[in-house]
């Protein structure tokens, strides 16, 4: 008999392994998670991932002080699917008795871990002390991770960066982190300066998982399965987080290289993907999958054309119908959409004929 694990889900049927490590009690099966990323790490997103193997669930971040008072608009980025888990609920800011409140507030929905974002680098947010900010404040940093786990039961745990260019403090908050009762830290290897330029830097993870005890997630640069392996080799952390390389990608997440699909696989998961955002939002799905839909379908010159009617659409008909014409395309242009694989497209040039088409 299969039992069911602390976090009330249940581990792959037909695996008999371990989980890959825990967070507090809560298993992770599996060692690519998708990031949380603010307008796409969203309930249709997440369900895509997830189907591929996304290992765990992290909502978009919240801020702290919005979660006060009544619900509102933005306690929907909290939403989930039935049976999403581990499911980890992200919040920021620069308060530790605010994140407190914040923190009890939200654990009546039953996530199974609670995350602070110490890592967005944006101006609006880390110019306030929130977000990467706070590892420029190491008291606020244990006051904050104190208090949440003296109070809660749910694992607390944090995203953080290597810290600032004049301050690269990762290892001191680390140790804050750790010593404050934090169940797991995921580290972007770029500092708030580096933003998402220059190279990640793979050494600070290592660096970071000699020296903790608990759990530790890299992410940075990884942008292929192949990425995901030579990432746990470089630096033997515990799991690898995907953000943007994932984006009209999430066969990332079963080992899987975009030029190894298949035209057909491609459109099964668009059209999925569409079907879950039209599901989720209503008739607001067909603007909001424009940003995905571009994503999968870029660098296919064969479609390019079908490109701007696609962003253009108004309705999901009226996608699944361009869609059946580009179906229809590479049907006469390369052969059988379930034979074709994403390389030749990838590679082929564009037909002069397609003028006419």
């Amino acid at each position: 008999m299969t039992h069911p694990t602390p976090n009330g889900s249940r581990p792959p049927a037909a695996s008999a392994t371990p989980p890959n490590f825990w967070v507090g009690p809560i298993p992770v099966y599996g060692d690519a998670i998708l990031s949380p990323m603010a307008g796409y790490s969203d309930v249709p997103y997440r369900a895509i991932c997830r189907a591929h193997g996304s290992a765990m669930h992290y909502t978009e971040f919240v801020a702290a002080e919005l979660l006060q008072g009544r619900p509102n608009y933005f306690w929907s980025l909290l939403d989930r699917q039935p049976g999403e888990r581990p499911m980890v609920f992200q919040i920021f800011g620069n308060d530790a008795q605010m994140m407190l409140q914040a923190a009890r507030r939200i654990t009546t929905l039953g996530p199974d871990i609670i995350d602070v974002n110490m890592g967005c680098s944006t101006r609006k947010v880390s110019g306030r002390g929130a977000g990467v900010g706070m590892m420029r404040q190491p008291q606020l940093v244990a006051e904050t991770f104190a208090l949440l786990t003296r109070h809660l039961t749910t694992p607390i745990t944090a995203k953080m960066r290597l810290g600032w260019d004049d301050q690269v403090n990762y290892l001191e908050i680390a140790r804050i982190l750790e010593d404050n009762g934090a169940a797991l830290i995921a580290l972007h290897g770029r500092t708030k300066e580096q933003k998402y330029g220059g190279t990640a830097n793979w050494d600070a993870i290592a660096a970071l998982k000699q020296a903790v005890c608990i759990p530790v997630i890299g992410n940075g640069d990884v942008s292929t399965p192949a990425g995901i392996t030579a990432m746990k080799a470089h630096t033997g952390c515990d799991g690898v987080m995907i953000g943007r390389a994932a984006i009209g990608n999430p066969w990332i997440f079963a080992r899987r290289t975009r030029e190894s699909l298949t035209f057909a696989e491609l459109l099964a998961t668009i059209r999925q993907h569409q079907a879950e955002m039209m599901a989720y939002y209503g008739r607001r799905g067909i603007s909001a999958f424009r940003k995905h839909l571009k994503r999968y379908l870029e660098d296919l010159p064969l479609l390019e054309s079908l490109l701007t009617p696609l962003m253009m659409a108004a309705s999901a008909a009226e996608v699944q119908d361009l869609l059946a014409i580009a179906e229809q395309r590479v049907s006469q242009f390369a052969g059988p959409p379930h034979q074709v694989h994403l390389a030749q497209l990838l590679r082929r040039p564009q037909p002069d004929s397609l003028a006419r088409h």
